[in-house]
Order: structure tokens, then sequence, then C-alpha cells
């Protein structure tokens, strides 16, 4: 083993409730053995639902998607990959990526997404760093592929899937379906996924999840939301994120549900396909609901037709989004937390609150609470010496169990920071209030590395976020830290107007109404787009370059 990384049936870490990684009971002891389960029992029941940009379906029974899955799984294995091997991957959101994934943990070999709207240098350093043996790469990406593999060691192989009578499908037809491991094959501890973070500046950090990761956490989110073979969930959000491949993916296959994956997201068929489709969940981030409420997108007949969880978790979500977003569509945000790190959520609002019970978790704090801890681990607020803070005080989030990542691929340095004082360490801020019947809830404030430091004092930009996001004429805004002499950073904003002539001193003028003037924004930018990575967080710090011209200025309160 990799001594960069942790032994994953023994690490404090990766251990809950004082049960040891090895001693979590698992209903499969490797992912072939769920494939070959579900191919037994479910037969032609469909499994996915695929959705073009142009609204056409396709679906796909269970057993001819393993059995497919399997063929690939084939050809993986002629091409050299074996047990242990990474594989990457470049695609999007296509029944292709699923299958691909299967089929490398079906080997024992570890999937290694690609998001293809990286520049080519991330890609290029992806396929370096993971190891990759070979990348599968729909065709649409590989001239692209093969000019940043130019001098890497991985071989290539093409999927053009767009035709039945392809090449592709000609030497899926060919091959024979890959043999299922022993059922009694303990692969848990096996590289399913190596998933590289979306940071803003330096090279990504590739996150190394185990297969018991995958059933741990969603074995959790299949028993919170009560998921089963009658299930139906529905995909929107990028499957190279494990948001988009684990949640809405490798949980209803482990229950054996079915799942309908879109190609894009479109604010405009979003609630016409829920109803079409006969979809009871879907997971999105805040910036999803944002688009579907500033589209106005109708959802008529989308609560008669069955649906009932909307999951929002991987971003930044305010109270006043969510307030907007109840009160126009009358349905509740099932608010969330997680991180590539944890596999995905590491814990969720109750499905039981009551209606009061909601609103006072979601609006009551200055931040929707993020809910309660999922069994699979347990959470806590630390300060920065690994000691549990007060209720109510604000300290790091931090998180242990057997969702936990095995490490960082190769870089001794984070895991030693990451896994300090026996957790993880989220590097998010946040506190935690206690709740007689439900536990504790927890709350983020924001990102550590993001906080605002003016003169030593310091600022949660998610809690400045909701006052600009309530001003009139915000479609939506955030804070940004900028560098300032006289205070060292300085509070700006960046803002989204409405339609209706909402100037810089309107937001200006309301956020000095509603905020003390340390935390008030001093300068506000409008634009007509914010930064945001492609699971939808916001990347305050790629912006801080457009307040450079006020680094000299002291702002003066009236």
């Amino acid at each position: 083993m990799e001594p960069s990384l942790l032994n994953p049936k023994h690490h404090p870490a990766r251990m809950a409730h004082d049960v040891p990684p090895s001693s979590v009971p698992s209903a499969f002891l490797n992912w072939g053995a769920l494939m070959q389960h579900n191919a037994l029992t479910y037969l032609e029941k469909p499994w996915m639902i695929y959705v073009d940009d142009t609204g056409a379906a396709s679906t796909w029974s269970y057993s001819v998607f393993i059995d497919v899955s399997r063929r690939i799984a084939t050809i993986l294995h002629e091409q050299g990959v074996r047990r242990g091997d990474r594989v990457a991957i470049a695609s999007h959101n296509h029944p292709d990526t699923i299958l691909v994934y299967f089929a490398c943990w079906l080997l024992g070999a570890c999937a290694v997404p690609l998001n293809m709207s990286e520049d080519d240098q991330r890609i290029t350093y992806i396929i370096e760093h993971s190891g990759a043996k070979t990348v599968v790469s729909k065709s649409v990406y590989v001239d692209r592929i093969s000019a940043t593999c130019n001098g890497c060691n991985a071989s290539i192989i093409e999927m053009d899937s767009e035709s039945d009578e392809s090449l592709w499908y000609e030497r899926i037809r060919s091959c024979q379906p890959y043999e299922y491991p022993d059922s009694q094959l303990d692969m848990r501890w096996d590289d399913c996924m190596v998933v590289y973070t979306s940071g803003t500046t330096g090279n990504p950090k590739g996150v190394v999840l185990i297969q018991q990761c995958l059933f741990s956490d969603c074995s959790d989110i299949i028993n919170w939301f009560s998921i089963t073979p009658e299930t139906r969930m529905m995909c929107v959000l990028p499957v190279h994120h494990v948001n988009g491949s684990l949640v809405t993916h490798a949980t209803p296959f482990l229950a054996g549900a079915s799942v309908v994956l879109h190609r894009t997201f479109s604010p405009r068929t979003f609630f016409s396909s829920i109803t079409e489709h006969g979809v009871q969940i879907v997971s999105v981030v805040p910036t999803l609901l944002a688009f579907l409420y500033d589209a106005d997108a109708a959802a008529d007949g989308v609560i008669e037709s069955g649906f009932r969880n909307i999951i929002c978790g991987a971003g930044p979500l305010t109270c006043e989004l969510a307030e907007r977003f109840e009160s126009r569509y009358g349905l509740r945000i099932t608010h969330g937390y997680g991180l590539s790190e944890t596999t995905c959520y590491t814990c969720f609002l109750p499905t039981g609150l009551s209606d009061a019970e909601h609103t006072y978790w979601m609006q009551s704090h200055g931040f929707p609470s993020i809910g309660v801890a999922i069994p699979a681990n347990e959470m806590c607020i630390h300060d920065s010496m690994g000691r549990p803070v007060p209720d109510g005080e604000r300290g790091e989030i931090v998180i242990r169990g057997s969702n936990i990542m095995r490490g960082y691929d190769a870089n001794p340095g984070a895991n030693s920071e990451a896994f300090a004082y026996g957790w993880f360490r989220s590097g998010d801020e946040g506190f935690r209030l206690h709740d007689p019947q439900w536990g504790c809830f927890y709350f983020i404030t924001g990102r550590l590395k993001e906080l605002i430091i003016r003169g030593g004092v310091n600022l949660a930009p998610l809690e400045i976020d909701e006052v600009i996001n309530r001003a009139p004429g915000v479609q939506a805004g955030i804070c940004v830290g900028f560098e300032n002499n006289m205070y060292g950073e300085e509070v700006g904003a960046l803002v989204i107007p409405t339609e209706d002539g909402t100037t810089e001193a309107d937001v200006l003028g309301y956020c000095m109404e509603h905020l003390p003037f340390s935390k008030a924004p001093k300068v506000v930018l409008l634009t007509d787009q914010l930064p945001v990575t492609s699971t939808g967080k916001y990347q305050r710090n790629k912006v801080k370059h457009l307040f450079a011209q006020w680094k000299d200025t002291q702002f003066r309160k009236g």
C-alpha cells in the first residue's frame, strides 16, 4: 500500500460509533456480486432512462445494461486492465459513462472521471498523476485526449456509441461478458474511484474512494429517503462528480431502483421530466434551484405525480433562496452536506420534520441547517487544535466513518493535514445546535480558506451572501474578500442584477442598512455571471482581481 494513503480497515478517521470499518455490515462484498444479484432479480425491469438534449428518451433494462457493462469489462481486460489498475474516462452525462464505471468496479479497477470542461493542462495532469493505464473516451473527445496524452503511458479506447452500427458496438457484440467474481471475494477495500478536486489554484488533489465507501454512503441514502425498487430518481448533475455518479446512480442501483439521466440540465424541462417519467427523488445544487426560480419554471402536477424529495447540497444555499423556492413551488428542500472526500453526503435534514420544524431549521439561525449526521459517520465541530467546541460556537466541521476516503493520492502532506487528530478535517467552518429529538443539527458558514479577515476579525462569506441576496433587484450575488492596505482585506460584492435598473448604489445602500459597517460590502460590481465550478460551488478567489483598484482605499462609515 502506498505509504501516503490510509489503511482503510483500521484508520481512526474511518471509524464511527466505535465500530471499525472491517466490522461494518454490507449486503455485498464486491460490486460484481451486486451486479449479478440485480441481473438475476430485476431482469427486464427498467434501470436507466436516458434523455438527450433533444428530449428523446431511450430505456435500458437491468439485464441489458449489466450485460453490456460486463462486455466492456472484457474489452478493458483485453486491453490489459487488471484489478487495481486505473482507467480514466473522458465522457459526459451518458449511459456510456456509467457502463464504464460499472465495468471498472466489476474488474476491481479504479475509475478516474475526467471533467471535459477543464483545460488541457489539467486533463493531462490528472491522467498522468493518476497513473491511468488506459483512457476510455467518447469519440467527440478522442482527438483532444490523443493530443493531451501525447507522451503519456496510457492507451486510448474510443467509445463511438452514437450508432448501433458503430465499431464500438460491433466490438461489444463480438466479445463475451466478463465473469462475475466470487460473491465471497472481499473487494470492499479495493480502490474504485479517484475523483480530482475542483480547486481554483494549483494542481487538483485526487480523492481515493474504495468500494466500501460506495456501499456505506449509498446504503444510508437509501435508508434516509426510503428508496425501494419502485423508486425512480433523476440525475441532472454532471456524472464526473460524486453527486451525479454515486447519489443518483450507485444508490438506486444498490436499491434495485431506477434513474432518469439527463444529458444536461434545463429549467424548461426539469419539472416536466419529473412528471413524465414518474420521478420521486432528484439531487441538485443550489445554483440549479436559482436557475429554476429565475426561469419561473412551471411545476404543474409535480406534487400530484408522486414527487417527494429534492435533495440539495454541494454548494452554498442561502436562507433567502430556500425560502423563495419553497414558497413558490410548495416543495420542501432536503438540505444536506458532504464532499468528494466523504464519498458524498454526510448529513441531511431529517425527512420526518414537521413543517414548523423544517422552517425553523432552515430559516431561524442565519444559515439553513445542513441537517444531522447519517449513521455511516460521526460529525463534530473542532477548533484548530482538534478539540470539540461548545454548541453554537464556530469551528471546523470534522467527520469520521466508513464513507471517508482512503486519502489523497500520492500526497502525504495533504493527508497529514486532512487527518490530523483522527478525524477528516473538511476545511469548512460551521457550528452545531442540539435538539432533544433529532440530535445535533449542523450549519456551514463558509470555507475556512475563504474567510474574510478584516482588521484581524474573521467574517463568514455566507452570512454576507444572505443579505446581498435579499437586496431588491438582486438576482444572485456573492461577497468577495479583496486585498486592502488599510484592513488587510475588505468586503466586496459581485452581483447579477434583475432587469429593473438596479444599480451598484442600490445594493450597497441595502447592505449598509442591514449589516454592520465592518461586514457590509464597500464595493459592489454588477456582472452577468458568477464564477462557479461545474458542480455549482462559488469560486470567490477567482474574482478578487476585479477589486484591485480599491487596494489603497480607506472606506469610512457614512
